[in-house]
């Protein structure tokens, strides 16, 4: 491959249709624990969905199943940094 040129994954129709339809039962699976008394396992539950939600996003639609080590990691790092910082918000506001 020439230098400066990138190889670009073409994802197929069917792929994307299956990702869509994944999160459209996470989003009715989102209702269906809101829905039910489920003490703090609906908070817990709701959270682990919506991660697994913008874990599809980001890997299929956005494309980072596809890229280099060095973004992931970059991601990643993003992703943790946004962690620590909800977290610190968290803990002034529980304290308050």
């Amino acid at each position: 491959m020439a230098p400066g040129k990138q190889a670009h994954y073409i994802m197929g129709y069917g792929q994307l249709t299956t990702v869509w339809l994944g999160l459209l039962a996470l989003t009715a699976l989102t209702v269906w624990v809101s829905r039910h008394d489920l003490g703090i396992g609906h908070v817990w539950g709701s959270l682990a969905i919506a991660a697994v939600k913008g874990g599809l996003v980001i890997a299929f639609f956005m494309h980072m199943r596809y890229e280099g080590r060095l973004l992931r990691w970059l991601l990643f790092l993003t992703l943790v940094t946004l962690a620590i910082y909800i977290g610190f918000t968290f803990f002034d506001v529980l304290y308050r």
